[in-house]
Formats: structure tokens, sequence, C-alpha cells
């Protein structure tokens, strides 16, 4: 059999993508990559759909900062089969939403067999404030980020080896903003905030982080979009974060090498929308000679491709053809050759 071709999947946060902007509305496209490469390595609101899930050995749950990371060469990931999950819940959360929290982690033990370890709540109030940037996109600030690392810290000591962070978010039920979202034309107002815990956590820790926001119920909305239903069908946004570091994979400086281990060197395409290649990871595959496959359907917020880069890319209208691509890739085919016309040779100098 054709050996895996790994694929780095990025869809940026709160950008407004129609795929991937949403409650884990890309998972169907992480499951079509994992499946057309046999190794899909992405980050966590890529397939992060609250109480849904969907667990697959060829998929490498990487948060968004150690992604970065790894695409600069900094870090490697080493697959793993189980990891410690810990759980950091924030001193703002009130007693009934923090009990909720903890059930979930608790189910995650006894009913999907989940390694849970320690819970801790923080020494204060983590101080989430939302803040919509100039373009647009989600962003926010931590009143006292030094209660996340401290906390972070205690759970490392106490054999976590991945950790689940929640943090209490503000409720805002009437915001023009919320109201979008739910009806399926607006920007992730979380998800700004949501990155910054998480980076925060995992360069400090150089553990696998991932972080769950906690809220108030929303009341149901009979309009609904279905890629925001997701987030509307229980209590909390736990389960999925659980399921997903339970595997993640560990976080080893290049000194620590071992075979197994998965390097940038390694990655043999990637996949964006279209409008959103200026990040880190994509610039660091361009900049390597990694194929780039740049999905035109995932409209968002940005407008950076590869044109205004001065990057050559492969284009596809929608994720079934970029999986159509990472196959020929895969098998060694070269995607000129699945168009027509065929393009006239190129004269030697």
């Amino acid at each position: 059999m054709t050996p895996p071709l790994p694929c780095l999947l990025v869809v940026p946060t709160g950008i407004g993508c129609d795929q991937g902007g949403y409650a884990g509305d890309a998972l169907p496209v992480a499951r079509l990559l994992a499946a057309a490469s046999g190794c899909l390595i992405t980050h966590p609101n890529v397939v992060n759909g609250a109480s849904l899930y969907w667990s697959d050995p060829r998929l490498q749950y990487v948060e968004g900062w150690s992604l970065d990371a790894f695409a600069r060469g900094e870090l490697l990931l080493r697959p793993c089969r189980r990891q410690r999950l810990g759980l950091l819940l924030d001193a703002a959360i009130e007693p009934d939403l923090a009990l909720r929290h903890r059930q979930v982690f608790d189910a995650a033990g006894a009913t999907l067999g989940l390694d849970t370890g320690p819970v801790l709540v923080s020494d204060g109030p983590v101080g989430v404030e939302l803040a919509p940037s100039a373009s647009g996109s989600s962003w926010g600030r931590l009143r006292d980020p030094g209660v996340l690392l401290r906390a972070g810290e205690r759970l490392r000591e106490a054999g976590a080896t991945a950790i689940a962070v929640v943090a209490r978010f503000p409720d805002d039920p009437g915001s023009e903003t919320l109201s979008a979202y739910r009806q399926g034309s607006g920007v992730d107002a979380l998800a700004g905030a949501e990155a910054l815990i998480s980076h925060l956590l995992v360069r400090h820790l150089s553990l696998p982080c991932a972080h769950a926001p906690a809220l108030a119920p929303l009341p149901p909305l009979p309009s609904l979009d279905p890629r925001a239903a997701a987030e509307e069908l229980g209590h909390t946004f736990l389960p999925c974060v659980l399921v997903g570091l339970s595997r993640a994979p560990h976080l080893v400086p290049p000194a620590a090498a071992r075979a197994g281990d998965l390097a940038i060197d390694d990655i043999g395409v990637a996949v964006l929308p279209a409008g959103a290649l200026g990040g880190e990871a994509s610039l660091r595959c361009l900049a390597r000679g990694i194929p780039v496959i740049a999905v035109r359907s995932n409209r968002c917020l940005l407008q950076v491709d590869g044109a205004a880069l001065g990057f050559g890319v492969l284009s596809a209208d929608s994720y079934a053809e970029a999986a159509g691509l990472v196959l020929a890739l895969r098998e060694g085919l070269a995607p000129a050759a699945l168009a027509r016309p065929l393009a006239a040779p190129v004269a030697a100098p």
C-alpha cells in the first residue's frame, strides 16, 4: 500500500471561515483529508464540535501555537496512544456550571475510558474579555494570565501530560455578533480569546492544551444555522476537547528526536482557505517548497492569497477537489497531468 503523505490542514481561528469557522463544522473535511493522506495534522478548532467529536488514529490534534512552532522546525510531534488528562477550571465559573464540567470529566473516564487525572481550580479569576480587531476578526484579553500559568504548572507537577482548560467567558446573549453567528453569517466572537488561552499554556508548559469556554445556556433558536448547532447541544463544550487531547501527540524538541517523530520536513502538502495564506504555518510551508492547496470555496474575512504573497499554489474549488489533489500527490501523480488541456512543455533555458 502507498505510505501516508502527512498533510497539514489549517483553518485560521476567528476570521469567519465558511467551513471551520463554526462548531467543528470542518470535521467532515478533516475526516476526508485524513483518509486521502493517511496522516492529517490539524488544530482543535477544525474538529472541536462541543459534544460531538470523531476519533481517528490518522488525525493528529495539535494546538495552534505548537502547530506554528512545528512549522518553524522548533518542535517535533511524537504520536501518542494515551495522554493523562488534567482539568483546569477558572475560579470565576459558578458552582453549578463547574459541577457540570467536572461531571463531563468523570464521564470521559467512566464512559470513554480516557485517562482522567488531576482537577484544579485556578487561584483567581482568569478575567476573559472579548474584543474584536479592526479587521472584524475575533480577539480578546485576559486580566490575569498568571493564574492560568500557575494552575497549569501545578497540574503538570501532579502528573497531567495534557491539559483541558475551561475559562468563564462573558455572556452576551443579545449581541448582534452572537445573533449573526447563530444564524450562519458572523464571526465566532470567542475564538480569538480561546486561542490566546491555549497559546499561553502550551508555550509555558510544552504540553498539549486546548480550551473549552464556560457559558450560560442560550434560549432555543428555531432559525439556528446547522454549523452552530453543535454548540447548543449540552451544558459544556468540553467533551470534544477531552477526546482530542486524549491522543494528542507529545511536543518534542528537535534535540530529543527519535524514530517515528514527525517533523515539518515530513509534511507532503498543506491545505488552507485561499484567502488565509498569510499565517506562519502556511508561509513556512511555502518557503520550504511544500505544496500548498488553496481552497477557494472556503471564504473568510481575509484576502491574502498566493498572488498577493508572490507564491504559486495549487487551487481547488472545494475540499473534495483538494482531497483528490492530496491523493494524487500521495500516489506520486503530477497534479498538472490531471488537467485538460495539458500545459505546453517548458523549453530548457
